[in-house]
């Protein structure tokens, strides 16, 4: 058998990969990137300027999480002398005994900083914003916006920096495990003592070469932007906060909002699920209800912004039947790990020490 070229292989060079592939050169691995897209791209589920930062969530330990994550933000800014996050808050909005209360439960029991938003003080703090009926608000103070391209930039650049290696344009056509996993991509062939999948939307092709799949699904996310009415009126500079609005009239599932930035005058709001899609032929995908339902609310709750988008980007999530990401080992091939389902979550910051 052939030796190791590496330590460790990592597939997938997005938000999860990239921080993987770091951290395991930051432990002295010989490690190895590979991306089967030419870098920086917009295919996945890692582009974009913007993603909101949060300690909002309804179940402790993603909380717990994060507490960890923010520190390992700050460390990445320090290193690399580079601007990622920006504290804006997050504002939390719900029916006053649905999931609201169970994320207002779980910040108050792991005592993260928020503000209650009484009624009838919420357009003094809010302006421009309509709190539906039978709502309650908050505020995690502790929130923000990271700036999403510029991290993968730098954490990339750092990965390099430590010795690691990045093949882009490398897509994958077949993995032999064993105690030396073997890796064929259309332009080479790899081996390592370890590997690392970390594919987004592709995750169950390449585990189909390992005689494994997972219940995980590919839906599109249509990425829109709307035009304030009045410019500024939403932004970021004024101090306006990301949003999240947990149950609606409209739908069933989040919608969620980051203030104008990285478009001048657009705020990104967006809705929290969409149509399954085929992650090699996205664009095919064309259902536009999730858009019908941001523009009821918009016209609902934000009166301030132009209810049609005037820009609309894609991305893609994936998911699993519990909303919850898979981070293991390989069932049969223990020196394989697996990160996927991350349903679009860009914070986690993982960090794989093998």
């Amino acid at each position: 058998m052939s030796s190791p070229d590496y330590d460790c292989i990592v597939i997938g060079a997005g938000v999860q990969g990239s921080f993987t592939a770091y951290n395991l050169a930051k432990n002295n691995k010989k490690t190895l990137l590979l991306e089967q897209f030419v870098l920086p791209h917009s295919r996945g589920s890692s582009h974009g300027q913007t993603r909101i930062i949060r300690k909002a969530y309804d179940e402790d330990y993603y909380t717990h999480m994060m507490e960890e994550c923010y520190q390992l933000w700050s460390q990445l800014e320090n290193e690399a002398n580079v601007k990622l996050y920006r504290r804006t808050g997050l504002l939390v909005m719900g029916p006053e005994q649905g999931d609201y209360q169970v994320f207002k439960s779980t910040l108050e029991r792991n005592k993260v900083p928020i503000v209650i938003l009484p009624r009838e003080e919420f357009s003094q703090h809010i302006p421009h914003v309509n709190l539906s009926q039978g709502n309650a608000a908050l505020v995690d103070t502790t929130a923000g916006v990271l700036y999403a391209d510029r991290t993968l930039k730098t954490v990339q650049g750092q990965f390099q920096k430590l010795g690691g290696l990045i093949k882009d344009g490398q897509k994958v056509i077949d993995i032999t495990p064993g105690s030396v996993v073997t890796v064929t991509t259309v332009s080479g062939v790899y081996r390592a003592n370890r590997l690392v999948i970390t594919a987004g939307p592709w995750a169950n092709t390449l585990l189909s070469h390992t005689g494994l799949q997972l219940p995980l699904q590919v839906i599109k996310i249509n990425v829109c932007y709307w035009s304030e009415k009045v410019p500024g009126s939403y932004n970021v500079q004024h101090r306006f906060p990301c949003f999240i609005q947990l149950e609606s009239e409209e739908a069933k599932h989040h919608i969620y909002g980051l203030p104008s930035n990285e478009y001048p005058g657009l705020m990104k709001i967006c809705y929290h699920t969409g149509p399954e899609t085929d992650p090699d032929e996205r664009d095919r995908q064309t259902d536009r209800g999730d858009i019908d339902i941001l523009q009821r609310y918009i016209t609902r709750c934000f009166p301030g912004l132009v209810p049609i988008p005037a820009v609309v980007e894609s991305c893609m999530y994936t998911v699993t039947p519990d909303d919850h990401f898979v981070l293991d080992h390989h069932p049969t091939h223990s020196n394989i790990v697996i990160g996927a389902g991350f349903s679009g979550v860009y914070v986690l910051n993982m960090s794989i020490v093998l």
